[in-house]
């Protein structure tokens, strides 16, 4: 991905320090905003997640998870009956072919288990790295970088990446981050962008890091 990006000492002092803060407001708990009880089923929702809010998905994989108990189950169900249960979460006829290709390759693939590597998990239908990571880190506890439109909105407020491509800016954040924070600060900036630093109003005047944030001496934009 290129040469190392260097960071000088008072930079390194305005990271940490914005860490600091993210964990003592958030806390170090990571919280996972996707209702689930196993891998697989993390995997479903996320897939489903894609354009679409976590509320609306876990309202969907309430009704989905109990008609399919089992990612064999869902391996097996039929395409028109699964557009069905997901049809409210949107693109709902790609979700459906995705996450029945996905469950077949699982159960033939893979042993009915799902894998760990970030190449095993994006070879299944419907997973790139953005899914692969969210269950790598909330799963198996791997340190990882989840880019989503939040961690990426608001990353670049931060001065932690100039970058607009999601593989590139998680790749500049495992630079930047102490690998003991990717997971949390996952959990940390997607909570911080739904509460205060929003996409359309943020909340800039209550912002506890608005003296750190490099879009601070000017009005913020998305």
């Amino acid at each position: 991905m290129g040469a190392k990006r260097r960071i000088s000492k008072k930079e390194k002092e305005r990271i940490d320090e914005i860490l600091k803060r993210l964990d003592e407001y958030y806390t170090k708990e990571v919280r996972c905003y996707l209702n689930h009880e196993n891998a697989w089923q993390l995997l479903i929702a996320t897939i489903l997640s894609a354009q679409c809010t976590d509320a609306r998905v876990n309202i969907v994989t309430k009704e989905l998870f109990k008609k399919y108990t089992s990612i064999e189950e869902l391996a097996q169900a039929d395409i028109k009956e699964l557009e069905e249960y997901i049809h409210s979460v949107g693109f709902y006829t790609t979700k459906a072919r995705n996450i029945k290709a996905c469950a077949e390759r699982i159960v033939t693939e893979f042993g009915g288990e799902v894998p760990q590597g970030i190449d095993e998990l994006t070879s299944l239908a419907g997973v790139g790295r953005k899914t692969a990571n969210v269950i790598r880190g909330n799963i198996f506890k791997e340190p990882s970088i989840v880019v989503d439109t939040h961690v990426k909105r608001i990353s670049g407020k931060l001065g932690f990446t100039k970058e607009t491509d999601p593989v590139k800016i998680e790749y500049e954040l495992m630079e930047i981050l102490p690998e003991e924070h990717w997971i949390r600060y996952n959990m940390q900036i997607i909570t911080h962008g739904r509460e205060i630093c929003t996409a359309r109003s943020p909340k800039c005047t209550q912002c506890f890091l608005s003296d750190l944030c490099k879009s601070g001496e000017k009005p913020c934009t998305n």
